[in-house]
């Protein structure tokens, strides 16, 4: 019998994935002589990294322990967006029968096609990352095993030593589990096999209301398992706006998810198939909940065990990862880190970012900082939340004074058009300048609408140049062009409109 979240590789998508990301009669190759960079993790850091570096002619090698791709494509981004996208669709047509514009039941949910249509975007996906690509099409030595320093300019990989000039350490990180008394026994999912499962779960127990948390949540409730989200704190996505936040919460709970909030899992008993998770709130009993399957989604370490990094001198933090200053270069002055094993944004594009970002200092000159970075994130449930810069607790910590420009997405058209009006855009620049310091973002394609954001920022834009950047009508991302509006007449003083009426008068 076949575990209800055992991997099945006899699928033939799975088959061809596998093939690409970790090949069965791969064969190292033979070290030619000193590597200009040898790069340690093919996940998004380290396959960045080496494609850049060997775009520009560098000899480069690129060791992976496990599988090319890492989180992103295996047990991340691809199968996530994958799933939220074929629950998005599912949501919407379940929509438009409830306005009877469509007649017949939506409530069967094939979990098996589901999962099939993710493992099959997967595979194909899975060929950009392939091992055979990196060493056919783009010249990179790729070596499958573990890699270990062995001193200031050897890494080994089995029984095969690699000389290099420099090195970048790109390991990832990984899921953990907090520690809570009984968790280990009862078999806990986590974002490493969550994608694994074979049966859809009818209940489902969430641990963290982050990101993941949220997105999953949202995601087995509209493929029909009664959720319920549990958190330490007193709500939802504590590193966004509270309003966001809030529009997130009013969302998933209209959707059926239970949010357990402001409550801990004093411990968890495993009674046959079912979990029992004794809770505790302000210190005492709050009850018992009983699940099927447990998800848990609060916390990652990096990936830094068995690098022997001791004897490359490269200092590190069990917690925070691999030490580096802001060129991302560790305390070994020819090593360098990028991506989750040492930054704090762990998003795939923050790797992507930093990658590039790495090679420069590390192959060229030492001159592009990690804190020069316009980072935008996305939070990926329905609505999304997108952010950018500041919001208005960091900028009040800072001690940075902002104005902010609100534009709620039921004042724009193609919102309410299209029955997505839940939601928000609001742009905050520095006070009485028109120098964006940050924005949050909330909408159905709030990750789309925020590069424009990013790209202003980046590009020192204000905000009042988008009074003149013409928006196709009708878009959402014309409530951008509106918080511009607000911005310009806001710079309209009685004083100015006092002398325009002179003028008009004047003029008649």
């Amino acid at each position: 019998m076949t575990d209800a979240h055992s991997e099945d590789t006899s699928n033939p998508h799975d088959d061809q994935w596998l093939r690409n990301v970790r090949p069965d009669d791969w064969r190292n190759p033979e070290p030619p002589g000193r590597y200009n960079l040898v790069v340690i993790g093919a996940g998004s850091a380290g396959l960045i990294t080496a494609s850049v570096a060997a775009g520009i002619g560098a000899r480069v090698a690129l060791i992976e322990r496990n599988r090319m791709g890492g989180d992103c494509l295996n047990t991340g981004c691809v199968p996530s967006k994958s799933l939220i996208h074929s629950t998005r669709r599912l949501a919407r047509i379940r929509h438009t029968t409830a306005l009877q514009m469509a007649k017949g039941s939506t409530e069967d949910v094939d979990f098996a096609g589901v999962m099939g249509r993710m493992r099959e975007v997967r595979a194909r996906i899975s060929a950009e990352d392939s091992a055979t690509r990196y060493r056919d099409e783009l010249g990179v030595d790729v070596y499958f095993g573990n890699a270990r320093f062995d001193g200031p300019d050897r890494v080994s990989v089995g029984d095969q030593s690699l000389r290099f000039s420099r090195a970048v350490i790109a390991t990832g990180a990984r899921p953990t589990l907090p520690p809570i008394p009984g968790l280990s026994d009862a078999d806990p999912l986590t974002s490493e096999n969550v994608f694994e499962l074979q049966e859809l779960p009818r209940r489902l127990g969430i641990v963290g209301a982050g990101p993941i948390g949220c997105e999953l949540a949202q995601v087995f409730a509209r493929l029909g398992s009664e959720v319920t989200l549990f958190d330490v704190a007193d709500r939802i996505l504590t590193r966004e706006d509270s309003d966001a936040a809030e529009i997130v919460g009013r969302q998933l709970q209209s959707e059926g998810v239970e949010l357990v909030l402001g409550c801990s899992i004093d411990r968890v008993q495993r009674i046959g198939s079912e979990k029992q998770l004794h809770l505790r709130r302000s210190g005492k009993d709050a009850g018992i909940q009983t699940i099927d399957h447990l998800l848990v989604g609060t916390g990652r370490a990096p990936n830094i065990a068995d690098l022997g990094l001791e004897s490359a001198g490269i200092e590190y933090d069990e917690q925070l990862g691999i030490r580096v200053d802001d060129y991302l270069r560790t305390t070994h002055s020819r090593v360098y880190a990028a991506g989750d094993v040492c930054m704090s944004w762990q998003f795939t594009h923050a790797a992507d970012a930093a990658a590039k970002l790495v090679v420069r200092n590390a192959l060229l000159f030492p001159s592009q900082k990690v804190s020069s970075l316009v980072m935008p994130w996305c939070i990926y449930t329905d609505p999304e939340v997108a952010q950018v810069g500041l919001n208005p607790l960091e900028a009040a910590r800072q001690r940075i004074e902002i104005d902010t420009y609100h534009v709620p997405l039921e004042e724009v058209n193609r919102a309410v058009l299209d029955g997505e009006d839940r939601g928000f855009i609001r742009i905050h620049t520095k006070r009485g300048k028109d120098r964006i310091l940050g924005a949050t973002i909330v909408a159905s394609h709030a990750g789309e609408m925020i590069s424009e954001i990013t790209l202003a920022m980046k590009s020192e834009i204000g905000l009042g140049k988008f009074v003149d950047v013409i928006h196709p009508y009708p878009t959402q991302a014309d409530g951008i062009r509106r918080a511009a509006g607000m911005y310009a007449r806001s710079r309209f003083t009685p004083r100015m409109a006092a002398i325009a009426r002179r003028l008009l008068a004047w003029r008649r």
